[in-house]
């Protein structure tokens, strides 16, 4: 049983620390840049997961890692909103039963007609999943230029605190991630959990 508990915990490790090695790699912008684009519309895992180890190990270069983390994620939002406007009978449902979010998309459609921005920026800048948000702005037609500005502003306070945060703190901060790995992988697994939950009853 001991041993059952503990994979999940293990296998969390080895992707922290392939995650890491992308901070040496020419390439890892374009990881970070693709993890953010689909998380946008249907990748269950948010970009932080990323950011956080690639700025801890080159803090110096924070800045840019949030910028590359809001443009993928910005331009996925697009897909989503494709997804939802002219794809939703096909990969859009499939999208939101994977993530049992029938109910959920209702209360956003209701959402946006009453304040479309802030609902588009609540999804972006919290743990509420942010598909949700782009797929229904398709569904239920915002405005493309609304989706535009709100993304760019939640999803950029959200990665530049995040990067800015680590920049400040540095090297304590990486230093917790390593000591604390499997406590913070828990914290991390609750609070996404806890955003689709909040989708779900928060604008009730």
């Amino acid at each position: 049983m001991k041993k059952f508990i503990s994979y999940p915990f293990v296998l969390m490790r080895r992707l922290y620390n392939w995650t890491v090695g992308w901070s040496d790699r020419k390439s890892s912008s374009y990881a970070l840049f693709a993890i953010a684009f689909m998380e946008s519309s249907f990748f269950p895992i948010p970009p932080d997961v990323l950011l956080i180890p690639l700025v801890a190990a080159q803090p110096k270069k924070w800045w840019k890692k949030a910028l590359v983390c809001v443009l993928g994620s910005v331009c996925g939002a697009f897909l989503g909103y494709a997804i939802g406007y002219l794809f939703y009978e096909t990969a859009g449902i499939a999208i939101v039963n994977f993530y049992d979010l029938s109910e959920a998309v209702k209360i956003v459609g209701e959402k946006y007609g009453e304040n479309a921005f802030f609902t588009i920026f609540a999804g972006a800048f919290t743990p509420i999943p942010y598909k949700a948000m782009t797929i229904s702005a398709g569904i239920f037609k915002i405005s493309l230029f609304t989706l535009f500005i709100a993304s760019v502003i939640g999803r950029g306070m959200r990665f530049f605190m995040v990067a800015g945060a680590l920049r400040i703190f540095g090297v304590q901060i990486k230093n917790v991630i390593e000591k604390y790995f499997n406590i913070l992988s828990i914290i991390f697994f609750v609070l996404l959990v806890g955003g689709f939950i909040a989708l779900k009853y928060l604008f009730n």
